[in-house]
C-alpha cells in the first residue's frame, strides 16, 4: 500500500483560540500531544506564536529535543492576511508591518529554540499574498495557512504565485492546503462546516475518518493523490474553563463548540484518529519536509 503524505500542526498559542491571555491548557496540553505522538512514533510541526515562545521557553526546548519541528504562528496571535470573515476586534495589520512583524517573531521564537523556524502559520488560516512573499523574502520554506473549505481549488502543496497567494506560481516557498472535505454539500456561507477542525473533538475519530474517506473519492475523481493537513492546540487537550472568561475590562463567551469535549475525550480521541489514518496508509510529515515533486 502507497504511503499517503498527512501533516499535523500545532497552533501554539494563548488557551481558547486566543480569546483569552493566559496559557494555562498550553502547558498542560502540549505535554500530553507530545505522549500521543512519541506513542505513535510520528513527528510534527509546532506553530509558536512568539509571546508562547517567550512564556514558556522550556515547553519549546522540550518540543524540539523530542524531534519536532518548531514553526513559527506570529508575534501575538494577530491578524496578518486577509480576513476571511468577520470577527469583531480581529483587525489585519497594515500591509507594510507583515515582513516586520513576521521577521520579529521569527527571530524571538529563533533566540528561544535555537533553530530557524522555516515554516509558518497564520492565525485562523487567514493568510495573504502579502504574507506569502515577506515568507519567501525571509527564506521560509512552508506556509501552512491555505483553508481549502474557504478557497476550494488547491487539493495537494504547491508553489504559490507572488501576485495571488491561492494560485500556482514560481515561489519557492511551498503552500500547504489544510484539509476540508470537499465531497459534502456545506450549510455555511463561509464553507466552515468542511473543515475538519474541531471534529474530532466535537463528534469523533470515525466522524472523520468518513469526511477523509469522502475528500479520497474527491481526489480520485480529480485524478490527485489526497494529501492531509491537520490543525489542533495543546489548550484542547486540557479541561477548559465553561461560561465567561473575564480578562482586563471585560469577557468573553466562546460559542460551544469551541471548548466542547477539551480535555480527555479530545486527548483519547485525537490518539485514534492517528492511529486509524496511520491503518489507511497515511504517513505523517513536518510541514518543512513537504516537497513538490
Amino acid at each position: 500500500m502507497s504511503k499517503i503524505r498527512t501533516v499535523l500542526g500545532f497552533d501554539m498559542e494563548t488557551d481558547i483560540g486566543s480569546w483569552t491571555s493566559f496559557y494555562d491548557g498550553f502547558r498542560i496540553g502540549t505535554p500530553k500531544i507530545l505522549e500521543i505522538l512519541d506513542r505513535r512514533g510520528i513527528t510534527a510541526t509546532f506553530f509558536f506564536t512568539a509571546d508562547a515562545a517567550k512564556h514558556n521557553p522550556d515547553l519549546v526546548k522540550t518540543v524540539k529535543n523530542a524531534g519536532h519541528e518548531i514553526g513559527c504562528h506570529t508575534l501575538f496571535h494577530e491578524t496578518i492576511g486577509d480576513p476571511l470573515f468577520e470577527i469583531p476586534g480581529m483587525i489585519p495589520v497594515l500591509p507594510e508591518e507583515v515582513e516586520h512583524r513576521i521577521e520579529l517573531a521569527t527571530s524571538i521564537v529563533e533566540e528561544i529554540a535555537g533553530v530557524h523556524p522555516t515554516s509558518f502559520r497564520c492565525p485562523r488560516l487567514w493568510g495573504s499574498t502579502q504574507v506569502v512573499n515577506a515568507l519567501e523574502r525571509l527564506n521560509y520554506k512552508a506556509d501552512a495557512s491555505y483553508p481549502m473549505y474557504f478557497y476550494r481549488e488547491q487539493l495537494v502543496p504547491y508553489h504559490p504565485s507572488k501576485d495571488d497567494w491561492t494560485k500556482k506560481g514560481d515561489l519557492k516557498l511551498v503552500e500547504i492546503p489544510n484539509f476540508a472535505d470537499l465531497s459534502m454539500e456545506s450549510k455555511d456561507q463561509y464553507g466552515r462546516d468542511m473543515d475538519q477542525w474541531p471534529l474530532w473533538r466535537t463528534e469523533s475519530a470515525d466522524a472523520v475518518m468518513k469526511h477523509v474517506e469522502g475528500y479520497s473519492k474527491f481526489c480520485a475523481s480529480k485524478n490527485v493523490e489526497p494529501f492531509l493537513c491537520f490543525y489542533a492546540h495543546p489548550w484542547e487537550f486540557a479541561k477548559m474553563p465553561e461560561g465567561l472568561i473575564h480578562s482586563g475590562e471585560g469577557a468573553v463567551l466562546p460559542d460551544p463548540f469551541i471548548i466542547k469535549n477539551c480535555g480527555e475525550y479530545s486527548a483519547r480521541e485525537f490518539e485514534r484518529l492517528i492511529e486509524l489514518l496511520q491503518n489507511s496508509g497515511y504517513e505523517f510529515f513536518q510541514a518543512g519536509q513537504i516537497t513538490i515533486d
